[in-house]
């Protein structure tokens, strides 16, 4: 049956299986499933509730009121309210592109969405031989998305590592993390908008408190961070995959270098970061979306197939949710937590109602 598991799990069990690489890319971040046992059975005190299934690889949740928007990487955003589910097409200026990892990625509504119908967009194109990302500003008119402008261009990406996580942080700033390109030193060239996390300002512009005045850099050394969440004191946290392992859970400051490809997981080095967490060189999480809570992370794991949470204030970690396979995205609403799947993207293996969008109660 499936569960949401109530006890804490020894830190060393956390993961789903042991870190074994993936036979044909082992440098491949969203590494395939593993479906041996986690940490040992424990009780089980509710079953999420499924809010939408049969959907089609959907990587990012977003909540206006009561109305839930998904993406789904092939271009199209779901649209949930009242118990119904309608597709919202998106009409891209560049056709979005169907490469690994690659498609219509992050997504993050405006605060003013009722009034200015407005969100922005993170997706994947071809631009003649070269694969690009970019910033979009969306523009919902009826039931349908349009690119109504393009705020930043030519993100480098290559066969896979696009990042794409988007969220707007407490000063009101617009942050997006960026994958390597399949390039690891892009991570430490500041001239590169790869492997960084950016700051914009909701228009596009490069806020003057950057820490470079004429760069988008925020922080760099990233080789493929996928989730962005702040505490309740406005602290930053990202999710980072590692090559085969050393995935990381760190703390985001302004300018600071995160290492990668000089240092990963437990390595360290005199002006590079160390993280908060770390799967370990033996383990493997493949961490996606977050949230907080409550001065808990909760981490959506595709390679660790489970809802993970880390509690700050005690510093533990455990295993929330597992037996839905590979979890794409999270998004903490009070005490209720959202989670989508992704065992259509390729990597996992789907049952008939897959991909699905689940809700348990995160109260005790």
């Amino acid at each position: 049956m499936k569960r949401l598991l109530i006890f804490s799990a020894i830190a060393g069990m956390i993961l789903a299986g042991c870190a074994t690489n993936e036979t044909t890319d082992t440098s491949n971040n969203d590494r395939t499933t593993d479906t041996s046992s986690s940490s040992a059975n424990q009780s089980a005190s509710a079953d999420p509730e499924v809010i939408a299934d049969n959907l089609e690889v959907p990587w990012a949740i977003e909540k206006s009121n009561d109305t839930i928007y998904l993406t789904q990487r092939g271009g199209s955003i779901i649209r949930i309210e009242n118990g119904e589910t309608r597709e919202q097409p998106v009409n891209f200026d560049e056709t979005v592109s169907s490469a690994s990892e690659a498609g219509f990625l992050g997504f993050v509504l405006r605060p003013d969405l009722t009034t200015s119908n407005e969100a922005f967009g993170y997706y994947t194109y071809e631009k003649g031989s070269d694969r690009m990302n970019r910033i979009v500003k969306l523009h919902l008119d009826g039931n349908q998305w349009e690119e109504t402008e393009v705020l930043l261009d030519e993100i480098p990406s290559g066969a896979n590592h696009h990042g794409g996580r988007m969220k707007i942080g407490p000063d009101d700033k617009l942050y997006v993390t960026t994958g390597d390109a399949s390039v690891p030193d892009n991570a430490q060239d500041l001239d590169s908008l790869a492997g960084k996390i950016l700051r914009l300002n909701l228009d596009g512009s490069i806020p003057n408190d950057n820490p470079s005045a004429d760069s988008y850099v925020y922080s760099y050394g990233h080789r493929n961070a996928q989730g962005l969440a702040w505490s309740d004191d406005s602290t930053m946290y990202a999710s980072e995959h590692g090559a085969s392992a050393n995935d990381e859970i760190i703390v985001v400051e302004a300018g600071k270098n995160y290492g990668w490809p000089v240092i990963e997981g437990n390595e360290t080095r005199d002006g590079m970061e160390a993280p908060l967490f770390t799967s370990g060189s033996n383990q493997t999480w493949a961490p996606s979306g977050m949230d907080y809570h409550d001065q808990k992370l909760y981490v959506a794991a595709l390679r660790g197939t489970a809802v993970l949470e880390f509690d700050l204030a005690n510093n533990h970690q455990r295993e929330l949710i597992t037996d839905y396979g590979r979890i794409r995205d999270v998004y903490s609403d009070g005490d209720d937590l959202y989670f989508i799947t992704n065992n259509r993207d390729g990597r996992g293996s789907p049952s008939d109602n897959d991909d699905q969008l689940l809700k348990v109660s995160l109260e005790n």
